[in-house]
């Protein structure tokens, strides 16, 4: 369980981090990295809610807010490569 908790947390901090890179050398690849690394992020911590559902609402409000931050950074990003 704990070595899925790191999973988890170096996974949303390195979405956020490439998406946020994403928004100065926008590219095809990098968007389809980045979306897959919400979706494992997404992925791990909806299980980790599964195992433990004491803290779901915690959880979901967490994992609302870290998507719609990452939506925003790739949608900018997207809008950037298109006008390029």
């Amino acid at each position: 369980m704990l070595m899925l908790v790191l999973l988890h947390v170096v996974t949303a901090l390195s979405s956020v981090a490439f998406a946020t890179y994403l928004l100065f050398r926008p590219s095809a690849k990098g968007v389809k990295a980045s979306y897959a690394l919400v979706a494992l992020t997404l992925s791990t911590g909806t299980y980790l809610v599964w195992l433990n559902p004491s803290h779901l609402l915690s959880a979901c409000t967490s994992g609302l807010l870290y998507t719609l931050v990452v939506s925003a950074l790739i949608a900018t990003a997207r809008r950037r490569m298109a006008l390029q």
